[in-house]
């Protein structure tokens, strides 16, 4: 019994310490000192060995197991996890990293045009030894600049630096960004690049200005090509636009990338397929962007801007409906909106009359360099239309800006050689009214409803849509781009400051954003960005039927003609005794009605009369400062009496 006693109570012994060791894994714990012999029995270690030293661990690894059972140690994993993602968000989201911020390299950016205004976009971009051009466009006047057609940059900068200058890049072919190419390369040429499109428009404005020659410095190239210009490493990259075959640039130097918008909108479905190329531009974002300049145009318009493909539902409608002629206006560069309403026109069973230079010009571009697809058959002349019967006929022209001089002016006032605005006709004005030209289109809305026409204008929410970028598209810019520096472009300063706002918004620092100015050059390298100096700039006026410069104070006498009008005095003065040989010719425009110029003329002798009394003696002896004498008493005289200040032109004969 005693043996069996013992036996048991060696099982007993065995479990408990078998229990206890398991308790002093489970806990880590280090103070238990009792062995386990093979039989079972327990013995004790000395007191005095000294124990061997235990490898390094973490403090907090003792209680990994209980952690990991309480879901401490997972936390753990995931805030580390989480550190972890929000450094690669922030290295994803400002690759700034990635610029030489060594290098003491730095490039000079110098808009010439196309700030503060919609037109006359002209920008260079400068190194130490070399400059590129961007874009040479053009602008049209206000109606206070009597006898201009066109306005183009200031060259003198151009002329300062012509020896730096490697190129010119073109972007598109709109006449904003073209428009003064001819002017330019009348006083200086430099290789030209390009798409196909600009290329062959800026050639056509070659040969109306008689310098055919001069295409051999086009050059066209292929988009997501990089090449070498100089020392600038240029690649083209497709965005969509009212135009076709419109880019984006990427200008590479040794102080970094810099991205130039142009004229863009994100359009996913536009006409022919071919959207904007957002894989290229995240391509240079994840490398690194230095600087961007990014079109401002719509900065104030929420959402997107709504895609070309927009305007067909509409132009089905219209067709449907309509029980005569069907005559669309529109701008002549918006190729794409006019290949629509032919292939309504075809659909329907009408014949397609293109009217208007600049439209049967870009028209015919496009479809030989093979842009859009169209039988030829299917086209009729001018004086062909009133052989066939209203419901088969569209006639596509010029003059969606109520231009007078315009084909569809022209219509609507019965002036047109072969076409005549009848009742039974459907116009559709597939265009918005630029800034300023808001009386013209409703000048001539008003001459076509007077004709008994239809007109489909702002009635029709989708009858046109924007070329430009909205908000969320320019965010979208932004956030592909990931620029360090912005520089909002291309719109009025209202849009400019809108569309910086939203660069601050998407990530770009504040400093880092600057509202430039014509003329400003701002100075931008990885480390900073800052304005330098101001260039000579402002607007050469453009005869276009002469093709020739006009002078600013030619400008500015036809402005003071018209609003203030002219005085012409012709008198002949007798210098010994000081008064006139005979009465003086008075002659006034603009200043006082018909009936008062016997009134106007006795004022204005009398007023000589008295000048010569009061005149110093050695004044009679110099004509032009008796002149410059003379207009000044009689422009107080028609200041202070008529509220005016006319011209005055004095001629004066001393005897």
């Amino acid at each position: 019994m005693e043996e069996i006693n013992k036996e048991e109570q060696a099982v007993v012994n065995k479990q408990e310490i078998q229990t206890t060791n398991q308790n002093v894994n489970d806990t880590n714990s280090t103070t238990t000192t009792n062995e386990q012999t093979s039989d079972g029995v327990e013995t004790k270690k000395p007191p005095f060995k000294k124990r061997k030293p235990k490898p390094k661990t973490n403090p907090n690894a003792n209680n990994a197991v209980v952690n990991q059972q309480k879901g401490e140690g997972w936390i753990t994993d995931l805030k580390k996890a989480h550190l972890i993602n929000e450094k690669i968000h922030r290295d994803r989201l400002n690759p700034h990293y990635k610029l030489n911020l060594n290098t003491a390299s730095k490039l000079k950016i110098t808009p010439l045009g196309g700030l503060g205004e919609i037109g006359g976009n002209m920008m260079v971009i400068e190194s130490d030894n070399e400059a590129i051009i961007v874009d040479v466009g053009m602008s049209f006047p206000d109606e206070n600049m009597h006898g201009v057609d066109i306005l183009i940059p200031d060259f003198t900068y151009i002329r300062e630096i012509k020896d730096k200058i490697v190129g010119i890049i073109i972007t598109h072919g709109h006449e904003d960004h073209i428009g003064a190419m001819p002017y330019l390369f009348k006083e200086m040429q430099f290789p030209v690049y390009g798409t196909s499109l600009p290329l062959e428009m800026i050639g056509s404005k070659l040969d109306e200005h008689k310098m055919r020659e001069h295409r051999s410095y086009l050059r066209a190239i292929q988009k997501r090509t990089p090449i070498k210009i100089g020392e600038f490493e240029v690649e083209w990259i497709h965005v969509t636009h009212s135009i076709i075959d419109c880019s984006c640039i990427a200008v590479t130097t040794e102080a970094g990338t810099m991205i130039h918008t142009g004229d863009f909108k994100i359009d996913h479905t536009p006409y022919d397929g071919l959207p904007t190329d957002l894989h290229r531009l995240a391509h240079y974002g994840e490398k690194g962007v230095l600087l961007l300049t990014s079109d401002s145009t719509n900065s104030h318009a929420p959402g997107f801007t709504r895609t070309e493909k927009t305007v067909g539902p509409t132009f089905d409608r219209l067709f449907a409906g309509a029980k005569g002629r069907i005559l669309m206006s529109t701008f002549s560069s918006n190729i794409h909106r006019v290949a629509q309403a032919i292939e309504r026109a075809i659909t329907f069973g009408r014949k397609i009359c293109v009217i208007g230079r600049s439209m049967e010009k870009n028209l015919d571009l496009a479809m030989t360099l093979g842009y859009i697809k169209f039988p030829k058959d299917q086209f009729i002349e001018a004086h062909e239309v009133n052989k066939y019967n209203d419901k088969e006929v569209l006639i596509v022209t010029t003059g969606s800006q109520g231009e007078s001089m315009s084909a569809l002016y022209r219509m609507a006032i019965h002036e047109h050689r072969h076409i005549k605005i009848k009742p039974d006709d459907q116009i559709i004005l597939s265009a918005k009214a630029i800034p300023g030209n808001e009386a013209s289109v409703s000048g001539i809305i008003n001459h076509l409803l007077k004709a008994g026409a239809k007109v489909a204008y702002q009635d029709y929410g989708d009858i046109h849509v924007s070329g430009h970028a909205s908000q969320e598209e320019q965010k979208l810019m932004l956030r592909l781009v990931k620029p360090k520096f912005f520089l909002p472009v291309h719109g009025e300063y209202n849009h400019a400051l809108k569309h910086g706002q939203t660069g601050i918004d998407c990530g770009v620092l504040e400093r880092n954003v600057y509202i430039m100015s014509d003329g400003e050059q701002i100075e931008v390298s990885p480390k900073y960005l800052k304005k330098v100096k101001t260039v000579k700039t402002g607007k050469v006026y453009i005869d276009n039927q002469l093709n020739n410069k006009i002078s600013d104070d030619v400008i500015l006498d036809r402005q003071t003609m018209a609003n203030e009008g002219v005085v012409m005095i012709v008198a002949q003065i007798n210098e010994n005794d000081r008064t006139m040989a005979q009465r003086p010719k008075v002659t006034s425009f603009g200043l006082v009605p018909d009936k008062q110029d016997k009134f106007f003329s006795k004022e204005i002798e009398d007023l000589l009369t008295t000048f010569l009394e009061n005149v110093k003696p050695g004044i009679l002896k110099n004509n032009r400062i008796l002149e410059d004498e003379l207009r000044k008493v009689v422009r107080k005289h028609c200041t202070r009496k008529y509220k005016k200040y006319p011209m005055i032109v004095p001629t004066i004969f001393v005897q």
